[in-house]
């Protein structure tokens, strides 16, 4: 008589569908949405999503990426700020500046980036500061 599952039919997720760039497709331009975003290609822009943006292993970002939370395999040379959860698999590649809430780092990962955690300030590029270089083992 009662059912758990209140979710009326024909209503649409929040954030919609997920997006794709496949393999051996290039894209050069901005990229806004509200799903989430994988990136199995190369993209030379920038990718602003309140969802979430995964890299894949032969992905790669060369822009500023603004997104909820981040997997990333392939490689990244930009600017990124997850205001939740960066995951770096081992075969990440990540160079230029970071801001993330929280980051969860593989062995073998290559993090070569200026990083603020937790909500601090964000990083000023211009300042001179030593970049936080590290490689996971």
């Amino acid at each position: 008589m009662f059912s758990d599952n209140k979710k009326q039919k024909g209503m649409p997720e929040i954030g919609g569908q997920p997006n794709r760039i496949e393999k051996n497709t290039r894209i050069k331009g901005d990229i806004t949405s509200e799903a989430d975003f994988r990136i199995d290609g190369k993209l030379d822009g920038n990718v602003k999503t309140s969802g979430k943006v995964v890299i894949g292993k032969d992905g790669y970002i060369h822009g500023k990426v603004e997104c909820v939370n981040a997997d990333i395999e392939g490689s990244f040379n930009g600017e990124l700020l997850v205001t939740n959860l960066l995951s770096l698999k081992s075969s990440a590649k990540i160079e230029g500046v970071v801001s993330v809430s929280k980051l969860a780092v593989e062995p073998g990962a290559t993090f070569n980036a200026a990083c603020t955690m937790g909500g601090g300030k964000p990083v000023n590029k211009s300042a001179t500061h030593s970049n936080g270089t590290a490689k996971a083992s």
